[in-house]
């Protein structure tokens, strides 16, 4: 493909922001959680760089993951609406949870979406998320789940999706996939990989048993107290403390995210 650089046409924060997301992207598929063209990564662009305005970068509709660049970032606003010259598509059908999530959660700088396998198994399973795991813990720390209405493209659904989710940072749509809100893209990517293996972990641990009794749960105590291990576990850096490591890996093996 060739895609104009828009390095010199954006300012350096969106520059920033698009290099970041198109990573996300990147490493996503790198740990095999796109689902060809679909899902969506959405990322909210600091007021500094709209003038105040609820601005969002999203993947450009009909690329796979791994081809996604800083470049072809779509700018839309709440509606979906392309904000700049683009060739491609944008999908407003699939930024309706994405927008549901940012119209009631302004600290929410990234809202990640995936329709892994394990997320899709665990959602249908109808005890949810089990504290099997010490991935689990950080998970029930700030978990909420959403019934299924159907393909999720009615505004009507909105706000029952918006009280559902609530505070939480770990979101299970029932019959459909794993959601993660963070207010950074490394935190919603952190937050995706402790879900998704929670989710991994869960689905091996129940093959072969008959429910969940055979199985060794955390004790709620442990459950309880997880925010401090959370923090003590990142010294309190969050996404950003793995970040930097991801990126570098990218760089050795994915490195054309960045133009």
């Amino acid at each position: 493909m060739n895609i104009p650089s828009l390095q010199q046409v954006v300012s350096a924060e969106e520059w920033a922001l698009r290099c970041d997301l198109a990573a996300c992207y990147r490493l996503a598929a790198l740990h095999g959680w796109s689902d060809l063209v679909f899902t969506h990564i959405s990322a909210k662009l600091p007021a500094s760089a709209t003038g105040g305005e609820h601005h969002f970068l999203i993947n450009p509709y009909g690329l796979m993951f791994e081809e996604i660049t800083a470049s072809s970032l779509v700018k839309v606003d709440m509606q979906c609406n392309k904000l700049h010259d683009s060739p491609f598509p944008v999908n407003p059908a699939g930024f309706v949870i994405h927008s549901a999530v940012h119209e009631v959660r302004p600290e929410a700088g990234c809202v990640l979406h995936t329709h892994t396998r394990a997320g899709v198994a665990v959602s249908a399973q109808k005890q949810g998320v089990l504290a099997i795991s010490q991935q689990s813990t950080f998970v029930l720390a700030s978990l909420a789940y959403h019934d299924y209405e159907g393909v999720a493209f009615r505004p009507d659904e909105k706000p029952r999706l918006q009280a559902d989710l609530g505070k939480a940072n770990f979101l299970v749509l029932r019959n459909h996939g794993l959601l993660t809100v963070g207010p950074t893209i490394a935190d919603a990517f952190l937050s995706m990989y402790v879900l998704e293996s929670t989710c991994q972990i869960q689905v091996a641990a129940l093959a072969g048993q008959n429910g969940a009794e055979g199985l060794t749960a955390v004790h709620p105590q442990i459950v309880a107290g997880v925010a401090e291990a959370m923090r003590v576990q990142t010294g309190g850096m969050g996404g950003a403390f793995v970040w930097p490591a991801l990126l570098r890996k990218l760089e050795r093996t994915d490195p054309g995210y960045k133009v």
